[in-house]
């Protein structure tokens, strides 16, 4: 035999333990006639010394020498002994007797002299316990059947498996001497193959790596095997093989991967506020951890915000939202289906596809359905189960995003019923307005426009920014912009009027935040003064000390008069940026306005601005989020503007059109702020249109002034309104020279309506009262009040005007001068406009 040979080794003749234990050669009186090597060293003790001894006399005691059962020596017998060393020590050792046979001795001379000689066999008794707990851990081994067992040789060939190995069809009925290529798929193979290859190289075990195996009889999905190996090498280090355990770890595999998809889908589904966008996060968290192909149908109520219910035959109708996976595209997304309200999780037509409703709180809001192509497994119970759990938090989260939506759809609502209609036309402008709100989790804000027609054809043009964004900038904003609309109707002047409103913003800011009632929420022991957050603060801001507002209160605000008689603009801002002005030929410009501090700032004059603005000119107004946008600044954003308002026909552009343009190049999603754009086309009245007399403070000149009125209103065809006017002159013009004196200057407008104007030097503004039948005055005003449709007064900087409108009858033919190409007074979109939905 090879010397390199060893014990274990393939071609090794020799017994795995014999060069282990110590032997001894007896005669048939018990007399020691050989040694071992093994047995010097284990008992310490040389050939010489023993040889020839009594093996009695190795013993610690030598009458308790163990015999062989009955007494005689019938074949092999072991037992154990405690012997003593050449060094004085006791060992206990195991031994076996190994009877040997001479001439002339068998079976036949046994009975008549027993035995020649004995071979003994021993080694320590702790050596033989391991030798014994060796053998039986390796027989117990392989008749595991939880587990599988491979032996391979250095040439990783099967030496030695278990019935076991694989719990899969398609294995051969004897492995022995087989490769795993010869029952594997190839790529399954090798990779086993060179895990192994890696362990029997470098000596470090592999420990419950995860390889999917799939025989070649049968190479549907396989299995998974949690692979453990080591090396097995002889005492001396010699490799000569490896054994490997297989675990089926498919099972627990898939419920792991189960688990991650729930996970997933937790952490996915319920992202956005958005109903489709929870169904679109539902298709694709199940793809392709769960299915092939995903489809979501929701309740067509849920998008409107509102509880799906059953109709009479219990069905809800459903849309198809969502769909994700293989062949998506070719979804109906959109369609509406029937589905029976009370449907429970089922698998479908097939083991390869399933559903689950989407019910939450009670409510049926959808159902999803997935599908597995022909190559993958098909669904198990628990597949079916682990869609339900999806399905119930998914429906939770899409529960949540049609709350939002309820509530969304009224806070928009609100805002939207706070402010003017989109188009507007009057005599002085046509208008046309835009809001859009910026993509935050609100949804709605504080930014306005309005359009205020004013007395003598004059109109009165506004944009604001309130400070923030929810429902409590959008109350704030309706409050201002009614407050302006009520100042405006006082007919003030553009810097008195954003005085007033200065002032009221600073009220605003200083009311108390805590209402009259006590606060449900904090209790009967909450005593140490209120500690309620405000209507407009956020649940996650503390109160303001005092009392007082928590969030800021403030606004900017741009106000602008147009005289479409005198075609001049006054203006007054409040930190707002500068309205943009396209003249008729196209060029574009900023009007060099002074703004003062925004609204909320104390004790601070505002400057007016006045531009004389050509007839068919372009007024442009707009908030800060139009021309600042998160990664642009204003001079960057007003420059940009600048450039759309001076494309060609931008000018004479209808304005719904030019204002979907501007807006449309401000996607929500880069938006800082909310968006307010109001676009204004100028108007003038002709000079034909107007008539001015001056009137002296003299009683006997209101009669000429009746004819001369009365001569213009005939020109103008108006004969119809010649008596009233008559009746409303003489009243305002006798009054004004009787109580402020000269000079007084009478005007008449035909301008949509006929408006009467009387101006004179005094600033004491006229009352109308009630006259008692003993009063001999007090009835004037009263009866111009009664013949006209409107009538009031307002401040100028030489005094006051009275004026009084009358509307112009229709006349055959007449189509009026004011209007401006292009342009219709009817709005083609009700209510506000929201450019996201185009």
């Amino acid at each position: 035999m090879d010397r390199k040979t060893l014990p274990g080794a393939p071609g090794h003749s020799g017994l795995p333990f014999a060069d282990s234990a110590a032997g001894a050669l007896l005669d048939a009186d018990g007399v020691v006639i050989g040694w071992t090597p093994a047995a010097e060293e284990l008992l310490s003790l040389p050939a010489d010394r023993v040889c020839g001894r009594p093996a009695r006399k190795l013993l610690a005691d030598p009458a308790g020498l163990p015999g062989p059962p009955g007494g005689r020596p019938v074949g092999a017998w072991s037992g154990e002994a405690v012997v003593r060393t050449g060094l004085g020590e006791e060992l206990t050792v195991v031994f076996q007797v190994l009877p040997l046979a001479g001439p002339g001795t068998g079976a036949g001379a046994e009975g008549a002299g027993g035995p020649a000689r004995y071979f003994v066999l021993g080694a320590p008794a702790g050596k033989v316990a391991r030798w014994r707990q060796d053998q039986a851990f390796t027989r117990e081994l392989f008749l595991q059947d939880r587990l599988g067992l491979a032996v391979f040789d250095a040439e990783l060939r099967l030496v030695r498996t278990n019935t076991h190995l694989l719990p899969y069809t398609g294995l051969l009925p004897d492995l022995r001497n087989r490769r795993l290529g010869d029952f594997l798929q190839a790529p399954d193979a090798a990779a086993i193959e060179r895990r192994l290859r890696e362990v029997l190289r470098t000596g470090r075990p592999l420990i419950l790596a995860e390889d999917t195996v799939r025989t070649i009889e049968d190479p549907g999905g396989g299995v998974v095997m949690a692979v453990s190996a080591f090396r097995l090498q002889a005492p001396d280090g010699q490799v000569f093989g490896v054994t490997a355990l297989f675990t089926d770890v498919t099972e627990q595999r898939r419920s792991d991967e189960r688990l991650a998809i729930l996970h997933h889908a937790t952490a996915a589904v319920g992202g956005s506020l958005s109903v489709t966008g929870t169904g679109e996060e539902l298709a694709a968290v199940l793809v392709p951890g769960l299915a092939d192909l995903a489809v979501v149908e929701i309740a067509r109520a849920v998008f409107t915000g509102e509880e799906p219910v059953p109709g009479e035959d219990g069905t809800v109708p459903l849309r198809l939202t969502a769909a994700a996976g293989e062949r998506a595209e070719e979804v109906p997304t959109g369609t509406v289906v029937p589905a029976d309200a009370g449907s429970a999780p089922s698998v479908g037509g097939s083991p390869s596809s399933m559903t689950a409703p989407l019910r939450a709180r009670g409510s049926f809001l959808g159902r999803v359905t997935v599908r597995r192509g022909p190559d993958r497994r098909d669904y198990a119970p628990a597949d079916l189960d682990l869609l339900c759990e999806i399905a119930a938090r998914a429906a939770l989260a899409l529960d949540n995003a049609r709350r939002y939506t309820r509530e969304h759809r009224a806070a928009v609502g609100l805002q939207r019923s706070l402010l003017p209609p989109a188009q507007a036309e009057t005599v002085a402008v046509t208008t046309s307005g835009f809001y859009l709100p910026a993509d935050t989790a609100t949804g709605v804000g504080g930014d306005w426009f309005d359009v205020i027609p004013l007395s003598s054809a004059r109109v009165a043009l506004v944009a604001g920014d309130v400070v923030g964004h929810g429902l409590g900038a959008t109350a704030t904003m309706g409050r201002l912009r009614t407050a302006v609309r009520t100042l405006a109707d006082l007919d003030l002047e553009p810097d008195e009027l954003m005085v007033h409103l200065d002032d009221l913003v600073s009220q605003l800011r200083d009311e108390p935040n805590q209402p009259d009632e006590p606060d449900q929420h904090d209790g009967p022991d909450r005593s140490d003064g209120p500690d309620r957050s405000s209507p407009v603060t956020r649940p996650d801001e503390d109160p303001a000390p005092g009392g007082l507002r928590a969030d800021p209160v403030g606004a900017t605000c741009l106000y602008a008069v147009y005289d479409p008689v005198a075609r001049r603009c006054a203006m007054v801002s409040a930190g707002h940026p500068p309205p943009a002005v396209v003249d008729p030929d196209g060029t574009v410009s900023y009007v060099p306005l002074n703004p003062g501090p925004p609204l909320g700032v104390n004790g601070l004059p505002f400057e007016v601005t006045e531009v004389e603005l050509a007839p068919g000119s372009l007024l442009v107004l707009y908030t800060d989020g139009l021309i600042e946008g998160r990664d642009s600044d204003l001079d960057e954003g007003m420059a940009e503007l600048s450039r759309r308002l001076a494309r060609p026909g931008a000018a004479t552009a209808p304005l719904r059109e030019l204002g979907q343009e501007i807006i449309s190049a401000r996607p929500a999603h880069q938006l800082a702020d909310d968006v307010t754009l109001l676009l204004a086309r100028t108007h003038a009245v002709p000079a034909g249109n107007t008539a001015v007399w001056p009137v002296a403070a003299d009683p006997a000149a209101v009669a000429r002034l009746r004819q001369d009125a009365a001569q213009q209103l005939r020109a103008w065809g108006l004969e119809e309104l010649v008596f009233t006017t008559e009746l409303v002159l003489s009243e305002l013009v006798t009054n004004a020279i009787r109580h402020a004196g000269g000079p007084v200057e009478v005007r008449l407008i035909r301008a949509g309506q006929l408006t009467c104007e009387v101006s004179d030097p005094s600033a004491t503004q006229p009352r109308m009262r009630r006259a008692l039948l003993t009063d001999e005055g007090g009835r004037g005003l009263y009866l111009v009040a009664q013949l006209t449709t409107r009538w009031g007064s307002r401040y100028t900087r030489r005094g006051k005007t009275i004026w009084a409108e009358q509307p112009i009858p229709d006349a055959p033919g007449e189509t009026g001068d004011t209007g401006a190409p292009g342009d219709t007074g009817a709005p083609d979109v009700p209510g506000v406009p929201d450019a996201r939905n185009g």
